[in-house]
């Protein structure tokens, strides 16, 4: 191969065709909470794992910490707590709101065979603080960002992946028993989808449409 070759190669590793099952994935990204009781197999999990560490962070820290989930005891307090948490905010909701809210499925803690605690180390000695002096959120983001790394990389492998935001952080850190520095980000279900649905659920039952964002010039 000449060097000419080999620059071109290099300059343009990707085409048309990696482009459009990017875009693919991008539309099946959707937060599923329909699952299968099938079992996730350990070399796919290795996967979705190392592809989680690829995601991007500020210096460098990787301040992602998690936890995969498999007591029975512990796995029921988080679906109490998730009880606990929904039932509070439909109170939120006028009557007919309420109604509307109450009739969604909201996470799928009872099927989903891989649930992960994903925790924020705000004070790493990775990196060595650089790039979040003045932004510590970027920390924040850092996980953020490995949680989407992740729920891509589930769909490239046709695994769902749904988020379950509806709990209490402090509550969430004290059930795991987190150090104090850990700061709680995120509650993960993983497994295969119960039914393939491109469209997200709040869209489909009309709660709420998805609405192009607009890059804004100055």
């Amino acid at each position: 191969m000449s060097a000419k070759s080999d620059r071109s190669s290099f300059e343009m590793p990707f085409g048309p065709d990696d482009a459009e099952a990017l875009r693919r994935i991008l539309i099946w990204r959707r937060d599923v909470r329909h699952f299968s009781r099938d079992p996730v197999e350990e070399p796919v999990l290795d996967r979705l794992r190392q592809a989680m560490d690829s995601a991007p962070s500020v210096g460098n820290a990787r301040p992602w910490r998690v936890i995969r989930v498999e007591d029975a005891a512990l796995r029921a307090a988080v679906r109490s707590e998730f009880a606990r948490c929904n039932a509070e905010a439909a109170e939120a909701y006028d009557e007919a709101r309420r109604a509307a809210y109450a009739s969604l499925k909201l996470a799928g803690l009872e099927a989903a065979p891989i649930q992960l605690a994903v925790f924020t180390d705000i004070d790493p000695p990775e990196g060595h603080g650089l790039g979040r002096r003045t932004i510590p959120q970027t920390l924040r983001q850092s996980t953020a960002m490995a949680v989407h790394t992740l729920w891509l990389a589930a769909r490239a492998e046709n695994i769902g992946l749904g988020m379950v935001s509806i709990l209490d952080p402090q509550e969430m850190e004290r059930l795991f028993e987190a150090p104090p520095h850990w700061e709680f980000a995120a509650y993960l279900c993983i497994g295969y989808a119960a039914f393939d649905d491109d469209t997200p659920l709040l869209q489909r039952v009309g709660w709420q449409s998805s609405k192009p964002s607009s890059w804004q010039r100055r």
